[in-house]
C-alpha cells in the first residue's frame, strides 16, 4: 500500500468540532462513525465534556493520539486546528469546513496557508470543503452524508459531495458496493492523481471510478494513470467545459484544440475509460469489477423475446463490439437443439416458451463458439421460466467457459431476486438490454487498454541552444509572436524547410530568387497580418524578372491593408511541386492542465473549415504519432487513395515527433503552427510558421 494507506485504515479518528447539537455537521459525522467504525472515536470540543455518550476532550493536546483528524470548526480556526493536529503527530486530516478558495479573497489566502502547513508537516490533507471519506472494510464513515456505503471492490472519488450522497443512495438500492469513497473537495493537497496512485496499489480495489470537474496536473495524472491502468481499470465522468483554450486561440491549433480536447486526449492516453453519464459510469464499473475480459469483440445474444433481442442487437451495433458470426457447426448444433420456430442465427431467439434448460443449452452452444467473446442473456418473464434457476444456469456456464456473460432479466420482483443471486457471483443484471451491452463494451475497451503498447518518445539530435536564441527574439515583440522569419527554429530541430530567405529590399529579393532554381513564392512577413492570402500578400510562381515588382506590390498591399502594421520584409522561398503532395498542419497549443497539446490534420486554407484533426498530449513516441496520422479522415489521401502517389508517411511521423520534442524542451512556447506542412512522396517541407512565446518562461528553459 502507498502513503495514503493510514488515511483509509486509521485506528483512531478524532472529530474536532464534534457536537450533540441537532442538525450540526459535527454531530452527523460522529453518528456515522458510531454506526460501524471498528476503531476508537475521539470527540474534541472545548464546550463539551461528553458527546453522544463519548468522552469529549477540550483540545487536541489533551486527546489521545489520533491517526485521522476530521476538522469541523469555523474557517478562521481551521489553520490553528490543523497545526495542532500536526504537532500532536497526526499525519492524515480531512477538512470538512468550507470557506476557502471557493469563496475567493480571504478564503483563497487561508487555503494557501493550509497548503504551507501541510508541506511543513508532511500532511495528507483531504479538502477543505469536503463531505468526508469512507472505508467500508473497517466500517468507517467519516462523512456527514445520510447514507453509508455497501462493502465492495469499487473505490470512488468525487469533486462534488452532493454527487456522492446521491450516488450512495442509488447504489444501495442497486446493490452496488464500494471499498473507499473520497470527497476530494478543493484538492488543496491531495488530488485525483494521489488517489489513483493509492488505489492502483490496493489489492482490494478492483475498479477506480470518479466524478471530476477538472484535473489539477494533467501531465502527472497521465503518467500515473497510464501505469495504474495496466492492472486496475479507471472509469471517469468528466464534467464542465472551459474556454481557456478558445481564449488563447491566436493560432489555428489554439482555435481547434481547446481544453476539452486536451481532456479527451489526455484521458485516452492515460488508459482511462470515459463515461458520458452516471449510469454509464456504473454500468462499466459493475462489469469491470466482476467479469473476465473478452478475448474477442464478438457478442452472442440469447433471448426468449424478439423485440428485446432486436434492441440488444442495435446496442451492439452502436458499441465498439460486433455481433458474433457463428460457425456452421454452432448453427447446426443450435438447429438440432432449438424448436423449429426458433432463430438459430445471432441473436438466438429461443422463443417465448423457452425454459431454463433451453436457455442453458443455447448459451452453452454459443459460448463454445470460437467467434464468441461474450454473451448477453435477455429474458422476459413467462410462466415457464424461473429467473432464479436461470441465474444459476448463467453462473454455471460463465464459470465453465470463462467468458463474460451479462444478463437483462426484465421485470420486477422476480428479476430482483435473481439479480441478488447473480451479483454474488460478479454477474451484473440490467433491466435495459442496451446497458448490458454497455457493460460488455467497457470490458472490451479496458482489454484494449491493457493490450496497448506505449513507446518512449525519441530523443533526436537537435541544436537546442540555437533554438533558444531564436525564441529569445520574441522578447523584442509587443505580442511575443514569431513568424516565418524564425523558420530556422524548425531547422534547428531537423524539420525540413524550403530554400529561401527573408529580405527587406527588392534588390536583395532578386538576389535570393536568382540563387534558387526555378520560380519562387513571395510572401509578406508581418506579425500583424495573420491571413496573408486574404489581402493578396502571397505571390506564387514569380520569375526572376518579376521579383522586384512583386516585392513592391506586396509591401504596398500590406500598407494599404493595415497602415500601422509592422512589416519585417518579404519571404522569398523555393516553390515546391505540390501536384502529388497534401497540405497538412502540425501544431501545438499549451493547455493549462495538460501542457503541450499536439495537433495534426489536413492543413492549408481548409484547416479551420474542415477541422479534420487529431490531438495528443506531448511528449509522444512513434506509435502515437502514427496513430495521430491514421485517425484523420484524410488519411487515405496520404496513403495514396484514387491513384495518388503515397506521401512519405514516415517523414510525417518523424516531423510530429520532432515537434513534440521541441515543445517539450521549451515550455515557453505557448502555441505553434506549422501550416502548411507539405507532405509528398519524397518527404515533407514546412512552408509557414507561427508561434507565441512566453519570454519570462524562456529564461527557465
Amino acid at each position: 500500500m502507498g502513503r495514503l494507506s493510514e488515511l483509509f485504515r486509521p485506528e483512531t479518528v478524532g472529530v474536532v468540532g464534534a457536537t450533540d447539537r441537532e442538525g450540526a455537521v459535527g454531530r452527523a459525522i460522529l453518528e456515522n462513525l458510531q454506526s460501524d467504525f471498528e476503531g476508537e472515536i475521539v470527540p474534541i470540543n472545548p464546550k463539551r465534556d461528553e458527546v453522544l455518550g463519548l468522552e469529549c476532550y477540550e483540545d487536541v493536546a489533551s486527546a489521545p493520539p489520533i491517526d485521522l483528524g476530521v476538522v469541523v470548526v469555523p474557517p478562521p480556526v481551521v489553520l490553528e486546528t490543523v497545526r495542532e493536529l500536526s504537532e500532536a503527530g497526526t499525519k492524515n486530516v480531512v477538512v470538512i469546513t468550507a470557506g476557502f478558495s471557493e469563496t475567493g479573497g480571504e478564503g483563497a489566502k487561508r487555503e494557501r496557508e493550509l497548503r504551507e502547513i501541510a508541506a511543513e508537516y508532511d500532511l495528507n490533507v483531504v479538502g477543505p470543503n469536503s463531505l468526508g471519506i469512507m472505508s467500508t472494510p473497517i466500517g468507517m464513515n467519516a462523512t456527514f452524508g445520510p447514507e453509508n456505503a455497501r462493502e465492495g471492490s469499487i473505490s470512488f472519488m468525487s469533486q462534488s459531495g452532493a454527487f456522492i450522497t446521491a450516488v450512495l443512495d442509488w447504489a444501495n438500492e442497486e446493490g452496488i458496493g464500494f471499498k473507499d469513497v473520497v470527497s476530494v473537495g478543493n484538492k488543496s493537497v491531495l488530488d485525483e492523481t494521489d488517489f489513483v496512485e493509492e488505489w492502483g496499489d490496493d489489492p482490494d480495489t478492483d475498479v477506480i471510478i470518479g466524478y471530476l470537474e477538472d484535473i489539477d496536473d494533467g501531465q502527472e495524472f497521465v503518467r500515473t494513470a497510464r501505469e495504474v491502468t495496466d492492472d486496475t481499470p479507471i472509469v471517469l465522468v468528466k464534467s464542465g467545459r472551459t474556454d481557456a483554450g478558445a481564449q488563447a486561440a491566436s493560432s489555428h491549433t489554439g482555435a481547434i484544440a481547446g481544453s476539452e480536447r486536451a481532456y479527451e486526449a489526455g484521458l485516452e492516453q492515460a488508459g482511462v475509460i470515459r463515461a458520458e453519464s452516471v449510469q454509464e459510469l456504473f454500468d462499466y464499473a459493475r462489469a469491470l469489477s466482476g467479469l473476465p475480459e473478452p478475448d474477442s469483440d464478438g457478442v452472442a445474444v440469447i433471448t426468449n423475446a424478439g423485440g428485446p433481442g432486436v434492441l440488444t442487437t442495435d446496442a451492439v451495433g452502436d458499441s465498439t463490439l460486433e455481433m458474433a458470426d457463428f460457425t456452421d457447426e454452432t448453427i447446426d448444433e443450435l438447429a438440432e437443439a432449438m424448436p423449429e420456430e426458433a432463430n438459430v442465427y445471432n441473436p438466438i431467439d429461443a422463443i417465448g416458451d423457452a425454459d431454463v434448460d433451453r436457455f442453458g443449452e443455447a448459451l452453452e452452444i454459443a459460448l463454445d463458439d470460437p467467434n464468441v467473446g461474450s454473451a448477453v442473456v435477455v429474458a422476459a418473464p413467462t410462466a415457464v421460466l424461473e429467473y432464479d434457476d436461470l441465474a444459476e444456469t448463467v453462473i454455471e456456464k460463465r464459470d465453465e467457459y470463462e467468458k463474460p456473460v451479462v444478463t437483462s432479466l426484465m421485470g420486477g420482483a422476480r428479476a430482483r431476486a435473481a439479480e441478488e443471486v447473480l451479483r454474488a457471483f460478479g454477474i451484473p443484471n440490467y433491466f435495459d438490454p442496451s446497458r448490458a451491452v454497455a457493460g460488455l463494451d467497457g470490458l472490451a475497451r479496458y482489454r484494449d487498454v491493457r493490450e496497448r503498447t506505449v513507446d518512449e518518445p525519441a530523443q533526436f539530435d537537435v541544436d537546442r541552444e540555437r533554438a533558444r536564441k531564436i525564441l529569445a527574439r520574441a522578447a523584442d515583440r509587443d505580442d511575443n509572436r514569431l513568424g516565418v522569419e524564425s523558420m530556422d527554429l524548425l531547422e534547428a530541430y531537423g524539420i525540413p524547410t524550403p530554400a529561401g530567405d527573408i529580405v527587406d529590399d527588392p534588390d536583395r529579393a532578386r538576389e535570393v530568387a536568382e540563387s534558387i532554381d526555378g520560380d519562387v513564392v513571395m510572401k509578406i512577413v508581418s506579425p500583424d497580418i495573420t491571413h496573408k492570402s486574404d489581402i493578396g500578400g502571397v505571390k506564387v510562381g514569380v520569375g526572376d524578372e518579376d521579383v522586384y515588382d512583386a516585392y513592391e506590390d506586396l509591401v504596398s498591399r500590406a500598407r494599404n491593408y493595415q497602415p500601422d502594421a509592422t512589416i519585417i520584409g518579404v519571404q522569398v522561398q523555393e516553390m515546391l511541386d505540390v501536384g502529388e503532395s497534401t497540405e497538412t498542419i502540425v501544431g501545438m497549443n499549451r493547455d493549462p492542465q495538460f501542457g503541450p497539446l499536439l495537433l495534426f490534420g489536413l492543413g492549408g486554407i481548409f484547416v479551420e473549415t474542415l477541422e479534420d484533426t487529431s490531438v495528443r498530449v506531448a511528449p509522444i513516441g512513434e506509435d502515437e504519432a502514427r496513430d495521430m496520422i491514421d485517425e484523420i479522415q484524410a488519411a487515405p489521401l496520404l496513403r495514396g487513395a484514387r491513384g495518388r502517389e503515397p506521401a512519405d508517411v514516415d517523414a510525417i511521423v518523424e516531423t510530429v515527433q520532432r515537434l513534440s520534442q521541441l515543445v517539450t524542451d521549451f515550455p515557453s512556447i505557448l502555441e505553434l503552427d506549422v501550416n502548411p506542412l507539405v507532405a509528398g512522396p519524397d518527404g515533407v517541407q514546412a512552408i509557414d510558421l507561427r508561434l507565441t512565446v512566453d519570454t519570462e518562461e524562456l529564461n527557465d528553459d
